[in-house]
């Protein structure tokens, strides 16, 4: 009988990175709401972006003038900056569900409002015109953006747009490759603990892949070389009929608790052996309005003793290892969709992108806060990675900026419907997906 050779257990170290929380920009912390309204915010956003545009225009069209709406003259060719308004007839308004006269508009797809009669308008503090024209497609814009536009004043009033510049990708810091080494972060949103459609065992073997405990010792080498994790909104879903406004029983409100409590068990064991953001979706308890400040810690009773477990914002930007990473929970792709037309999601992410700015729609048709001195959703330094959460579908690609910016998009599905979660390389910005799925056979 031949002696049984016994092979000595390896070891893994989990591989380590630099990490940099850069969600300042979006905290609320000394704002006073004192029912201010939202043309501050618009008109802040138009200042700081016309200052850019009037720096980009010298070198797209120097020959021609630069004026206000309100100085337009009839046939001259001009440049004018202003902030787009898009007139839509199918968009829904709160004042019609009082209106006399009942709409005889048919009735419209919820996903999205467009409609072949909607035009632009283009306002500054002077005023505003209607722009005409075919170089401006309404279905690729939406109310908020700021461009600037060259054309001529019609006999009609109307502005004849002949050329469209947009701000463009803001300038993008160099990303510093600290080593050469294989090192990646997971990205997972969706998971809707506690919905009819969530498997806890399908998030359970994400977390035993990401901590290391699935697979033989190849799998776990890999998993040794994941060095975070970013958690992109809906991980939970509250019983519906328990928010009705009114009291609780007791046994309703071990109901509300149970999909938070089940969220931190499994937080908590990520937590223990890697670091991890989670940022508040649509559906999680939060604030509506954008910017979602972080879920409160205290949510997380077993997680927040970690250093490692970090609640974030949305929209949410840190720097690992001189990555920049910006991303939000899906809520400005989603207004987009149901007030413009694109492809497919990385169309939408590339076109916030090159306006400049993470959610145009706000304060319009998606809820924001009345900031009265700032607006924390222009862009103002391109991201090496930018991703948005809880889409249809996985989807990436890069896009290259006219001043040699790379930036990787990445579209994260909805975890509970596809079992998909998604693995960028530090090292590369290269992207592939985790599968999970159960089954149970009869």
């Amino acid at each position: 009988m031949t002696a049984m050779e016994i092979d000595t257990e390896k070891n893994l170290q989990r591989k380590q990175s630099t990490y940099q929380s850069l969600d300042e920009t979006f905290e609320i912390q000394n704002e006073t709401y004192r029912g201010q309204q939202y043309s501050q915010i618009y008109f802040v956003r138009l200042h700081i972006m016309r200052t850019m545009l009037y720096s980009l225009v010298t070198h797209w069209k120097p020959h021609i003038p630069v004026c206000t709406i309100l100085g337009l003259e009839e046939g001259k060719e001009c440049i004018i900056v202003g902030t787009l308004y898009k007139h839509m007839k199918l968009k829904p308004c709160i004042l019609d569900e009082y209106s006399k006269e009942r709409s005889a508009v048919p009735l419209v797809k919820l996903h999205n409002f467009m409609h072949p009669d909607d035009h632009l308008v283009l306002e500054d503090e002077s005023g505003r015109v209607k722009l005409g024209g075919t170089m401006l497609s309404p279905s690729a814009y939406v109310t908020g953006v700021v461009v600037a536009l060259h054309g001529k004043e019609t006999s009609a009033g109307d502005f004849l747009v002949l050329d469209v510049l947009e701000a463009g990708l803001a300038p993008q810091i160099d990303r510093q490759l600290k080593s050469k080494e294989d090192r990646y972060v997971v990205f997972v949103s969706g998971v809707n603990v506690g919905s009819s459609t969530s498997n806890p065992l399908q998030f359970q073997l994400l977390v035993d892949h990401i901590t290391g405990h699935l697979g033989d010792e190849k799998e776990q080498g890999i998993a040794a070389e994941i060095v975070h994790v970013v958690i992109a909104g809906n991980s939970v879903e509250i019983p519906p009929g328990l928010l009705n406004g009114q009291n609780l029983a007791s046994k309703d409100q071990s109901r509300l608790s149970e999909p938070v409590q089940e969220l931190d068990i499994l937080l908590t064991q990520i937590a223990a052996g890697v670091s991890v953001d989670i940022m508040p979706g649509s559906s999680d308890p939060a604030n509506f309005s954008l910017p979602q400040q972080p879920l409160s810690r205290w949510l997380f009773p077993g997680s927040r003793v970690y250093n490692t477990f970090r609640s974030c914002t949305n929209p949410h930007c840190f720097e690992l290892d001189g990555v920049r990473f910006l991303g939000t929970s899906g809520q400005n792709i989603d207004d987009l969709k149901k007030y413009s037309e694109a492809r497919d999601e990385l169309e939408f992410m590339e076109r916030t992108l090159k306006w400049r700015h993470l959610a145009p729609t706000t304060p319009n048709t998606l809820g924001c806060y009345p900031f009265t001195d700032r607006d924390p959703f222009l862009i103002e330094s391109c991201p090496h990675v930018y991703f948005v959460g809880n889409q249809d579908k996985y989807g990436t690609r890069i896009l290259k900026g006219s001043e040699g910016q790379l930036v990787r998009l990445i579209s994260i599905p909805k975890f509970c419907d596809t079992g998909i979660a998604v693995v960028l390389n530090l090292r590369n910005l290269e992207c592939h997906t985790l599968s999970f799925g159960t089954q149970i056979s009869a």
